[in-house]
């Protein structure tokens, strides 16, 4: 009869793993609610988006920080300047000039149509990755593509029916988020290998931290600041809640459970936003506006779900 000691135990499900994906998921599904009740507060986009980043910047800082004492202490080489240079100019676009875009279109389009297509950018990556680097594209990705697309024009022409103007105008801002969200990935991966995801993110986020100030300080008078107490209340969610703990929610998901695990959880965020909206702005979605989320939902889904076992 075989010792109990000598059973090898079963591991637990990776419960934890999977509450962290959604919890992070969700909390960068609120990003969108935020913005649109902080433009209910009179934040104009270059305001809320200084504030945004300059109240992330200490986190980012500190984390940076204590990457390069790491660093040091395991006596590795600090990255070299052009790295870091990319490195800077490469999160200006990520996390600057894609947040911006999807700032300013969300002045005129609903928060859940705004996230839709923010979730189309991983087949911006497949096609840009193609066109740009060389990278092999494949059917499943076109495929993939175009039933995204076919979703998004049915809800596209819905709002256009109704109110042209802004949805041309908020559509094409939120589109530029994603294609240029996808060339930073594209271009991220290298420097990633080269100085660790720690190390890079925080140089991202930092260049884009000063990017944002500097474009505040040259666009909008020192007096915009002066928010209500609910408006900085709700610029201290989308620092910390929608941008700082949900980047460590994922990170520390992808730990304990499968790439694949992850991409499925993140089809949540749409979902999360469509439901938030409704409960937080009042938003409602016609039977075609459902349709279409559902066709971008599947497909995205379904293409990044089947992506990763791939590489996996």
């Amino acid at each position: 009869m075989s010792n109990a000691a000598d059973v090898a135990p079963r591991p637990a499900l990776p419960l934890t793993g999977y509450a962290l994906g959604a919890a992070g998921a969700i909390l960068f599904a609120s990003k969108g609610i935020i913005i649109k009740l902080a433009y209910a507060e009179g934040i104009d986009p270059e305001t809320l988006l200084a504030l945004r980043m300059a109240l992330s910047l200490p986190f980012y800082l500190v984390i940076g920080g204590l990457a390069l004492m790491r660093m040091r202490a395991k006596g590795e080489a600090l990255p070299a300047a052009k790295v870091v240079v990319q490195s800077v100019f490469v999160g200006a676009l990520g996390y600057w000039f894609s947040s911006y875009a999807d700032f300013l279109g969300l002045q005129y389009i609903s928060a859940s149509f705004e996230r839709l297509i923010l979730y189309t950018y991983p087949l911006f990556v497949v096609l840009f990755g193609a066109l740009l680097f060389g990278q092999p594209i494949r059917m499943k990705a076109l495929w993939a593509f175009a039933v995204a697309y076919g979703g998004l024009a049915l809800i596209f022409a819905e709002h256009f029916s109704t109110d042209s103007g802004p949805t041309v105008n908020g559509t094409f801002f939120v589109g530029l988020a994603a294609i240029s969200f996808a060339l930073y990935q594209l271009m991220a991966r290298q420097l990633l290998k080269n100085i660790g995801s720690a190390l890079f993110t925080c140089i991202a986020m930092i260049s884009a931290s000063l990017v944002s100030l500097a474009q505040f300080v040259m666009v909008r008078p020192l007096e915009a600041l002066h928010v209500s107490s609910h408006g900085f209340a709700l610029a201290v969610m989308i620092a910390i809640g929608a941008t700082v703990l949900p980047s460590f929610f994922m990170n520390a998901a992808l730990k304990r459970i499968s790439a694949q695990a992850n991409s499925m959880i993140s089809t949540v965020s749409p979902v999360a936003t469509m439901v938030l909206a409704a409960l937080v702005l009042g938003e409602s979605a016609s039977p075609t506006e459902l349709a279409g989320a559902a066709l971008v939902m599947v497909s995205i889904g379904w293409f990044t779900f089947s992506d990763s076992r791939r590489r996996g």
